[in-house]
């Protein structure tokens, strides 16, 4: 939702095709709360996020803080708390159950107050079946199709939504067991070291940001089948060593469905300077201060069912080369740890900013330090060069990802 909610803003001030002025919009920007709210019949900490519009040269979104937030049932009431700027958990865990009505309320820290509409859980229908295909798609470019099978033999489903979140191993393809560090920046001294902590392999996580619907109301059957969740170009390093997916299957109210469907067609490209201008989105949430006041959102209750998959590359592109690492050059340079007028070199300045990894080249030689009668004071050591590094990502995994496996990982 987070993506669209500008150009939902500046929709708000355009009814037709024409240029748009962007100071003139800046000047006449409207602070609306947004919204994000489904519940579901998962047991955990269900998660309420505000937030607040932004102008064009503002960066955001603008996280909601310091709001009271309450969904009221018939069966009691679940408070929550801030964990973090705009994010709000329940205080305990709970599922969404049937035949129950919810309601969301808000009070902002303005004194705003905000209600929605009673909701319902929906019905619950299990994803069938998750599955890779190795295919062309429609523009001509190879790679895996994600697809997603479900059916519903009573035919109460009808309109799905579906989410998911990928991880992927990274494996750095210049990492070596040994670091340099820097340990006097004054002096520009650095040191050879085994690495302190896993920098070979790292895990990362990605979740999806379009909407993604479907639904089945004019079918002969509540049956979704190869329904495409994801395509990745076979030339995308994420899937060059191990990957996997979850998916998530919300069923929807034709309330929610129709409220989403409008918001992915109102953020589809072009769709700003149409001649349809849908306006302003309405969902079901509304000010009991100021009726007049427009509110983004809408108070989802789904249920959802989740699957997950894993492949390895070699599994669809048996002997094949594996796609291109993420950074488009892993070569080895020498970095001088001085200037020639003796001041630090850039292997000082890229260490500082974590811009490279060690590769080769540094050897560790005694030194020894002397009296002024020749004796021996001090033998120690110290790294010299040459220092021959790469750039971060080609030798540090942690550059793209996490070094801690995740808990559902499977090799």
């Amino acid at each position: 939702m987070k993506k669209i909610v500008l150009i939902i803003v500046i929709a708000m001030f355009s009814s037709c095709v024409e240029e748009i002025d962007f100071v003139e919009v800046s000047e006449t920007f409207e602070s609306t709360l947004v919204i994000e709210a489904t519940i579901t019949n998962e047991l955990k900490q269900q998660e309420i996020i505000l937030s607040r519009t932004y102008a064009f040269e503002e960066e955001g979104p603008n996280p909601e803080s310091g709001a009271s937030v309450i969904i009221e049932s018939n069966q009691g009431a679940f408070s929550f708390s801030e964990t973090a700027p705009g994010i709000y958990l329940s205080d305990a865990v709970f599922a969404a159950q049937n035949n129950v009505d919810y309601q969301l309320k808000i009070t902002t820290n303005n004194g705003r107050n905000y209600t929605s509409t009673a909701t319902q859980l929906t019905q619950i229908n299990p994803i069938e079946n998750l599955y890779a295909v190795r295919e062309n798609n429609d523009l001509g470019i190879n790679g895996m199709s994600i697809y997603i099978d479900s059916y519903d033999p009573i035919g109460n489903s009808k309109y799905y939504r579906y989410t998911y979140k990928e991880t992927y191993k990274i494996i750095a393809p210049r990492w070596t067991p040994e670091e340099i560090i820097i340990t006097d920046p004054l002096i520009c001294e650095v040191w050879l070291q085994e690495r302190t902590q896993e920098e070979k392999v790292c895990y990362n996580t990605v979740a999806s940001s379009n909407i993604n619907l479907k639904n089945t109301t004019g079918l002969s059957e509540d049956r979704v089948t190869r329904h495409l969740i994801r395509f990745i170009d076979s030339e995308d390093f994420i899937l060059t060593w191990r990957y996997t997916i979850i998916v998530k299957q919300f069923i929807q109210s034709l309330e929610a469905y129709t409220y989403y469907k409008t918001l992915d067609e109102f953020s589809g490209e072009g769709s700003l300077f149409s001649q349809t201008q849908p306006g302003f989105i309405n969902g079901n949430i509304i000010s009991e201060t100021n009726e007049e006041e427009k509110v983004i959102g809408f108070f989802d209750v789904s249920t959802v069912s989740e699957k997950r998959i894993f492949f390895n590359y070699e599994d669809f592109y048996p002997n094949e080369a594996q796609p291109p690492f993420s950074s488009p050059d892993c070569e080895p340079r020498e970095l001088d740890r001085l200037t020639i007028a003796g001041t630090c070199g850039d292997l000082i300045s890229s260490l500082l900013i974590d811009e490279v990894a060690y590769w080769g080249g540094a050897s560790k030689i005694p030194d020894t330090t002397f009296a002024k009668d020749g004796t021996i004071i001090s033998i120690d050591t110290i790294t010299i060069a040459p220092f021959i590094m790469v750039p971060r990502p080609c030798g540090d995994c942690t550059a793209l990802g996490s070094n801690v496996v995740p808990d559902f990982w499977e090799d």
